[in-house]
């Protein structure tokens, strides 16, 4: 039974992974355009994004330490 459900999580996470390639491309060409059209402020928002980034990183440590 725990073989089922490890091969149903692994496919589940084969989909995400192909989703999140193709929402990958999107954002970086979103990314692409806002620093051609107005650098400065595509600059600002990019730094608020790698803030977070970088408290959701923090955060998922945690939940690994924990959970080791």
């Amino acid at each position: 039974m725990a073989i089922k459900f490890k091969n149903k999580s692994i496919k589940i996470i084969n989909d995400i992974q192909k989703i999140r390639s193709k929402n990958n491309k999107n954002w970086m060409n979103i990314l692409k355009l806002a620093f051609k059209s107005n650098p400065k402020s595509a600059s600002k928002i990019l730094s608020k994004i790698t803030n977070l980034d970088k408290k959701i990183s923090r955060l998922t440590s945690k939940l690994q330490k924990i959970n080791n």
